[in-house]
This record gives structure tokens, C-alpha cells and sequence, in this order.
């Protein structure tokens, strides 16, 4: 598709909070925050035409490769919230995308993306082939830490085994990158969710996770942190940092 008239550089986008997005606090749940940065993020890559419509022309798709977002607290069921974006970086098959998310002009989250581009048919990583000469890149830092590699030891405690399910895979026919996340979420602890006590998650994404995979979710503590790391055949497939 060609580059929309509507296109800028810097992008705003409004989300309202449905009954559907919240937890039975009534609040926005951390999955589905994540959900609203990817479709801001989908929104304007598709008015500058480097869509995943537009890069299979050429069996290409972007993946999600690491991801931070820093959380000073979260909207409620009816708010309406504005999401901002913008590329901090783009070159060769790799970009970073920045997210800011606020609601009455107050920044209430911030997020960091880094991001690959793959060919759908080989799985392998090459240079974007679309057109993004237009995005005007910004310098400008969405959280106070930038995405990072996670170096966590092998966690002996498995506290979940998981068959991939069909609901569980995405548009590019892998496990959707926030199911990871809704599956870590799922073993913690009720109030740690329903008492928003989340104040961050860093995370990595490492392997794919394919239809009918079994894979084991680890887990570890710290003093103000839990670990998970995702395990197929023994390798780690997808690691998460929880700040609490």
C-alpha cells in the first residue's frame, strides 16, 4: 500500500478501555496494555506502508525481539487513553520503536521495542525491503532503561507445562508474543495483579513456539522481582524480568 496522506513521524492514537481489557479491579490488565502499544505500533507502520500486509509483497513480517515497559500506574474501565509513537532507529533489518502511552495528558506508561525483520518463508532475519526512508527517526527515550539482553540461569522450578494451543498462535503462525506474558501472569500470585504492583517487565523473545510445542514455564525470586524463562527441548525460548 502507498505511503498514507495521514502519515507522520510522530503518531498518536486513542484507545478506549473497554470491560474486556480489565481485571475485577476494573483496571487495565498488563497484557492488554502490551496489546494497545502492538496496535498503535500496527496502525503506524500501516500508514507508512511498511505493514505486514505491505512487507509479504515481499514474505517478509516483523517479530518482536526484546521489549521494556516501565508502568507508573494504570487506566481504569472507560478511560480514554492516547498512545504515542515514534522510531527511534531503523537500519537493515532491524528497527527500535519508542510508545508513551498517557491519559489526560499524564504519561502513566512508557515502552521500548526492539524489533527484526524475518522472511516468512526461510524464518530468517533480512534487510527490510519496503520502502521507510520517509520515517523521520527521533532520538528520544520512551522509559528510563532501553531494552536489554537478559542473562537469567537455568530455573530448576517448573511451576507450569503448557501444550500450544490454536488460540495461542498469531498471524505469522507462532505463538503471539503477549501469550507468553498472559502465561507467566497466569502463576503469580492474584494480588500482585489485582493490586497493580507491577512496575515493570523487561522481556526477551529468543526461539519460536509453533502449534502443538509443549513447553515449561521456570520461575525464580528475588527481593523485588520474579524471573520466568520458557523452555522447549530444553532451550530457552522467551525470558521475563518482573519489577515489582
Amino acid at each position: 500500500m502507498p505511503v498514507s496522506p495521514n502519515f507522520t513521524s510522530l503518531f498518536e492514537e486513542t484507545h478506549k478501555i473497554t470491560f474486556l481489557n480489565c481485571t475485577p479491579t476494573a483496571y487495565l490488565k498488563y497484557t492488554d496494555l502490551c496489546n494497545f502499544f502492538q496496535l498503535t505500533a500496527g496502525t503506524h507502520a500501516e500508514l507508512g506502508g511498511i505493514s505486514y500486509a505491505d512487507m509479504q509483497e515481499h514474505h517478509q513480517a516483523w517479530v518482536l525481539s526484546r521489549m521494556r515497559v516501565e508502568i507508573s500506574k494504570l487506566p481504569k474501565w472507560q478511560d480514554e487513553v492516547m498512545v504515542k509513537t515514534w522510531i527511534k532507529s531503523l537500519e537493515n533489518s532491524r528497527s527500535i520503536r519508542c510508545l508513551e502511552m498517557y491519559v489526560n495528558d499524564e504519561k502513566i506508561a512508557g515502552c521500548e521495542t526492539f524489533w527484526v525483520v524475518i522472511n516468512t518463508k526461510t524464518r530468517r532475519p533480512e534487510n527490510l525491503a519496503s520502502p521507510h526512508e520517509h520515517f523521520e527517526k527521533f532520538a528520544i527515550d520512551a522509559t528510563n532503561k532501553g531494552t536489554t539482553k537478559i542473562n537469567l540461569p537455568l530455573h530448576t522450578e517448573i511451576v507450569a507445562e503448557k501444550v500450544v494451543k490454536l488460540s495461542d498462535i498469531d498471524i505469522i503462525n507462532h505463538v503471539n508474543n503477549v501469550k507468553y506474558l498472559e502465561w507467566c501472569l497466569d502463576t503469580l500470585e492474584p494480588e500482585i495483579i489485582l493490586n497493580q504492583k507491577i512496575k515493570s517487565l523487561d522481556i526477551n523473545f529468543l526461539k519460536e513456539v509453533n502449534l502443538l510445542d509443549i513447553v515449561q514455564l521456570h520461575s525464580g525470586k528475588k527481593d523485588n522481582s520474579i524471573d520466568f524463562s520458557i523452555t522447549k527441548n530444553e532451550k530457552i525460548c522467551y525470558v521475563l524480568e518482573i519489577q515489582l
